[in-house]
């Protein structure tokens, strides 16, 4: 297993009460995560783990692109629109947000993809880029109905059901009346899933493998009525509106 994240990994820069609740550990856990991939630090993975072939195909880069949740097949940013991409990573300097030309606005975990993207996000494209910020995806950073489209993907298997109905709260409210929010859920019916979750768990981030009809429960549950699904190889995706 990986070391808890030091203490400054995240939240150092938020002092603020209301990120000290209950979900403080395992957002900076996810966080510590992502920070080592995205610094590139090696991962010391016991022997069985680095025999798995979802190992090897992490290693050689290939499991990514089998596992992305394609949002825009279901959710296209469309011109001029102001979409929020919540666990954003680097997407604005990998999909094709220039061809949409829609506003980019990124919430982040993880402070060095933040950093990235605020340091290059600018200069791919001033206009469009508006920033990202650096806190969990049940705080949004953001006003209210300020957003005609938020997408959060790859990252609510590392919560348990309870933060997805946060989540879904905190969307709805920065959502814009009859604005869309899609996003993804981990489908442990899937041949994948346990595999990926041992891997991930290695990583340094646990993975909840949470029923499918219990997300959809939750969704009902908060509001929200789902206008489009589209399944993968590990997630599913959802577009839904409030």
């Amino acid at each position: 297993m990986s070391k808890k994240p030091p203490q400054n990994s995240f939240f150092a820069s938020h002092t603020n009460s209301r990120h000290s609740d209950k979900w403080h550990e395992r957002v900076a856990q996810v966080a510590y995560r992502f920070n080592r991939q995205y610094q590139n630090e090696s991962f010391e993975l016991p022997a069985e783990v680095q025999a798995m072939p979802i190992y090897q195909e992490w290693v050689a880069g290939i499991l990514p692109g089998r596992i992305v949740s394609p949002f825009w097949e279901i959710a296209q940013p469309q011109k001029n629109q102001h979409c929020l991409d919540i666990g954003c990573g680097v997407s604005f300097l990998i999909y094709p947000w220039r061809d949409w030309q829609a506003f980019f606005y990124g919430q982040e975990v993880s402070n060095v993809a933040r950093d990235t993207l605020n340091s290059r996000g600018s200069q791919l494209n001033s206009k469009l880029f508006k920033g990202v910020e650096l806190g969990p995806a049940h705080y949004l950073n953001y006003s209210q109905d300020q957003f005609d489209l938020a997408i959060a993907t790859g990252f609510s298997c590392y919560y348990p059901l309870e933060y997805g109905t946060a989540v879904l709260e905190e969307v709805k409210r920065v959502l814009k009346p009859g604005g869309h929010f899609v996003f993804d859920i981990l489908n442990p019916e899937q041949p994948l899933a346990e595999d990926w979750a041992v891997l991930e768990t290695y990583l340094g981030a646990e993975v909840f493998l949470e029923p499918v009809a219990e997300w959809e429960k939750t969704i009902k549950a908060a509001g929200a009525k789902v206008v489009a699904r589209r399944s993968g190889e590990l997630f599913d995706l959802y577009k839904v509106r409030f």
